[in-house]
C-alpha cells in the first residue's frame, strides 16, 4: 500500500479566509479570555505587518490598527477537517482524519483509475487550491511516514520500503511527530535522529517514555500494521457560514452562497449522488431565521445550475432583518442519473440542456409554471389532458382521435361569421353524464372569411349557433 498525507498548516485560518470576499485584507484568529487575548493564527497580510501567532491582542492592534479578528473555533476546525476527508474520499476508499491538521489516504489502489502518483498529486493540489486550503503533500508506504515527510518537505514521495526506512533514519527526532513530548525530551538527551533512537534498548525506552513510543516506531517503519479510523461519508449535508457582519442586500449574499453550493456539489460528487430538495437558511439576530426552500424535479449536482436556481429563489425572497449567517441543509441525497447523450452531441455553445433550462424557468416563474401534460381517456377537450409533475411518471400514448387544434381556448366563445365554410365534420361528442357536466356536441373544422382554420361546435344535430373552441395553426 502507498499512503498520501495532506498536511493543512493553517486549516482554521483558511476556513475563515475562503468565505471572505477580500481574503488579502489583514486578518487574525484570536483566542483566550477577554483580558489576555492572543493571536492564534494570522494571514499573509497580517504577517507582513509584523504580527505573529502568540502575540497579545493589544500589541497587534497597536502595530496594525486595520486588523480584523475572528474568534478561533476548534469545533469549526474539526468540521472542516471532516469536510476535507469527505473531499478526499472521491480519490480513495481508505481515508482517515484521525490526526489533527492532516488527511491521509491510500493511493496505490487509485493508480489504475486516476493514473500514476504525479497525476494524482497534481489533481489533489489543483482541487485544494480551488477549495482555498494551503497544503503540503507527501507519499510513503506507511501513513505515519507520509505524515512525517509532509512536515519535512512539500512534495516528497518514496514508494520503496527500504528507501523509506533509510530516509526516516535521518529525520530529527523533534520533527518525527513522536507521541507527546517525546521528541523534545529525546533531543535534550542528545538523541538527534531516528536511527540513533532505534539503536537504543527497547526495554529502556519503554520504561522512560511509556508504552506508546515503541508501537509508534513500529508503525512508522512498517513493522506493524496501523489500525486507522477510516472516514465514512454522512447521509446528509449541513454547512454554515457566519458572515461576520450584517447583510441587508441579496447581492452581498451571493459570494457565500456560491461557496456553500460548491461545497454541496463536492459532497455530492464524493457520494456519486445528487440533490433534489434542500433549504437555504438565512439567520438573523435574535434567533430569527428565513428559509428559502429549493425543490427540483430531478436530482442534480451541477454547481452552476444549482447556484442559478438558488439565486433566483433567493432574489424572490424578502429579507425582513439583516442576515448574520447562512446555512445550507440537504437531508436527502438521492442517486444521480446523468442525462444520456450521443457520443457526438452537437449543440450550440450557448444552448442549455433541457433539465437546466426547466429548473431555471421554474426558479424564475414559480414551481407551478412549468410542468408536463398527459392525455386522458375523456373525449371532452377541456378534460382531455392532465398535469404531470416530475420526470418519473410514465405518459401513455394519446387515444386515436380526429385532428385537434394546438390552440385551445380557455372557454368556448360565439363565432360570428356570415361566410363560414365547413371543411370537415361533424364529429359527434357525447360524454360527461357521470359527473353532471353532460356534453352533446357536433364539432366541425371551419374556414372563416379571413382564411383562418377554426374548430367550432354546435348542439348535436344543428347547424347554427357556432361556438369557437380552438384555432388550428
Amino acid at each position: 500500500m502507498l499512503w498520501a498525507c495532506i498536511v493543512l498548516p493553517q486549516l482554521a485560518l483558511d476556513a475563515v479566509l475562503r468565505r471572505l470576499p477580500d481574503p488579502e485584507a489583514p486578518l487574525a484568529l484570536a483566542s483566550g479570555p477577554a483580558q489576555l487575548r492572543t493571536l492564534h493564527a494570522v494571514n499573509a497580510s497580517a504577517a507582513q505587518g509584523g504580527l505573529r501567532a502568540g502575540m497579545r491582542m493589544a500589541a497587534a492592534q497597536a502595530l496594525l490598527p486595520t486588523l480584523a479578528t475572528v474568534e478561533y473555533d476548534p469545533q469549526a476546525e474539526a468540521r472542516w477537517q471532516r469536510f476535507l476527508a469527505a473531499w478526499a474520499y472521491r480519490h480513495s476508499s481508505l481515508v482517515s482524519a484521525q490526526w489533527p491538521g492532516c488527511i491521509v489516504l491510500e493511493v496505490r489502489a487509485s493508480f489504475r483509475l486516476l493514473g500514476p502518483w504525479p497525476r494524482i498529486e497534481a489533481r489533489l493540489r489543483e482541487e485544494l487550491a480551488t477549495l482555498g486550503f494551503v497544503h503540503r503533500i507527501a507519499m510513503a508506504p506507511t501513513p505515519r511516514a507520509a505524515r512525517v515527510l509532509a512536515g519535512l518537505q512539500d512534495g516528497l514521495s518514496v514508494s520503496n520500503p527500504a528507501a523509506m526506512q533509510a530516509l526516516l533514519d535521518r529525520v530529527p527526532v523533534r520533527r518525527a511527530v513522536l507521541p507527546g513530548d517525546s521528541g523534545e525530551r529525546l533531543q535534550r538527551m542528545g538523541i538527534r535522529d531516528l536511527r540513533t533512537l532505534r539503536e537504543l534498548p527497547r526495554d529502556s525506552l519503554r520504561r522512560r517514555f511509556g508504552a506508546e513510543l515503541l508501537p509508534h516506531l513500529d508503525r512508522l517503519y512498517g513493522n506493524a500494521d496501523d489500525a486507522l479510523t477510516y472516514y465514512a461519508p454522512p447521509d446528509h449535508f449541513d454547512a454554515r457560514i457566519e458572515l461576520g457582519f450584517e447583510v441587508e442586500s441579496h447581492t452581498a449574499l451571493l459570494f457565500p452562497l456560491r461557496r456553500l453550493i460548491g461545497d454541496l456539489c463536492t459532497c455530492l460528487s464524493i457520494r456519486d449522488g445528487g440533490v433534489q430538495r434542500f433549504v437555504l437558511r438565512l439567520e438573523h439576530e435574535g434567533r430569527m431565521q428565513t428559509d428559502v426552500e429549493v425543490g427540483l424535479l430531478a436530482a442534480e449536482r451541477e454547481p452552476a445550475m444549482l447556484f442559478e436556481v438558488t439565486r433566483n429563489r433567493l432574489e424572490r425572497t424578502s429579507i425582513p432583518k439583516p442576515v448574520v449567517a447562512m446555512r445550507l441543509l440537504a437531508r436527502e441525497l438521492p442517486a444521480f442519473v446523468p442525462a444520456s447523450r450521443d457520443l457526438f452531441d452537437v449543440r450550440a455553445q450557448q444552448a442549455l440542456p433541457w433539465p437546466q433550462l426547466r429548473e431555471r424557468l421554474r426558479a424564475r416563474l414559480g414551481d407551478d409554471a412549468v410542468h408536463r401534460i398527459a392525455p386522458t381517456g375523456d373525449p371532452r377537450p377541456e378534460r382531455a389532458w392532465r398535469r404531470v409533475d416530475g420526470d418519473d411518471a410514465r405518459i401513455d400514448t394519446a387515444p386515436a382521435r380526429p385532428p385537434r387544434p394546438t390552440w385551445l381556448l380557455p372557454k368556448p366563445v360565439p363565432l360570428r361569421d356570415a361566410r363560414l365554410r365547413i371543411v370537415s365534420g361533424p364529429e359527434r361528442l357525447e360524454s360527461g353524464w357521470w359527473d353532471g357536466e353532460d356534453a352533446r356536441r357536433d364539432y366541425y373544422v371551419l374556414e372563416t372569411s379571413r382564411g383562418q382554420c377554426a374548430w367550432a361546435f354546435t348542439l348535436a344535430g344543428e347547424r347554427d349557433g357556432w361556438m369557437l373552441h380552438g384555432w388550428f395553426a
